[in-house]
């Protein structure tokens, strides 16, 4: 089983691209999981882009399975005096797999200033369950991370899809950053898996992600996850999903549209 921190280190110029082998440990059925092509589009761009303002948002289309040797390529679109747009493209042995749009962006002074994202305050981590223990889900990934339920219901429970969850990496070296947070952040299950009673398949097609804060405070690195289906319908799945860091600071909010198999 390779480490995140140890994966992530790996990746290695390769001609005009960045190339990286991923192990059977890091699949999601077929293909390489998806928050972790997201976060090596990512940390590409840090490798190949000098001084990066901080991230701000990113869109991911995961247009299809990324197998095999991996090879990543960023593409400055635009730098301008505080922010710079860099699109990236993850190629694998079956062609185009993952397409990246990031925004980085300097701090900027502002009188500006509100919060909607009031911190829930839920039961520690401990007085969770496993989300991973025990579930029908057949992921290999899964073994790098841990994920609580604390509200909500697990998958399969034929309940409201609707969960939160404190969830970490399993890699003590997985220092807290943004290339962490986005490998971590898609690990959650999606919560319209709580409506069936019996696992089936599930792709993610599109995810976005806006940066709210870059106190990545880090307490024994968990990261507390408010996630619910918006709507459910014609073999779909749009839902949203709220990070907040131990500390109680919102850091992260997203959105994916998913295919549900089932």
């Amino acid at each position: 089983m390779t480490k995140f921190s140890e994966l992530v280190a790996s990746l290695r110029r390769d001609g005009e691209d960045w190339g990286i082998t991923v192990g059977d440990d890091w699949l999601q059925g077929r293909a390489v999981y998806g928050g972790l092509t997201a976060s090596l589009c990512l940390h590409a761009c840090h490798l190949q882009e000098n001084d990066l303002p901080v991230l701000r948002s990113a869109q991911f289309a995961f247009v299809g399975p990324a197998v095999g040797r991996l090879r990543v390529r960023p593409t400055l679109l635009r730098r301008g005096k505080s922010s710079a747009f860099v699109g990236v493209e993850l190629v694998g042995e079956m062609g185009l797999a993952t397409r990246a749009l990031f925004c980085f962006a300097a701090d900027r002074a502002s009188q500006l200033s509100h919060a909607a994202l009031a911190y829930p305050s839920p039961p520690p981590p401990t007085e969770g369950t496993s989300v991973y223990e025990g579930s029908p889900l057949n992921l290999n990934f899964v073994q790098h991370f841990e994920a609580r339920l604390v509200q909500g219901h697990l998958p399969f429970s034929q309940g409201a899809p609707e969960m939160t969850i404190w969830a970490r990496h399993r890699d003590g070296l997985a220092a807290p950053s943004l290339t962490s947070l986005v490998a971590l952040a898609d690990a959650t299950p999606p919560p319209a898996l709580a409506i069936p009673k019996q696992p089936g398949p599930i792709s993610t097609m599109t995810w976005s992600i806006d940066i709210l804060s870059s106190d990545l405070e880090k307490s024994e690195g968990w990261w507390l996850f408010r996630t619910k289906a918006d709507a459910v319908a014609d073999g779909y799945s749009s839902q949203s999903t709220t990070i907040w860091s131990a500390n109680g600071t919102p850091v992260m909010i997203g959105r994916q549209h998913l295919a549900l198999f089932m």
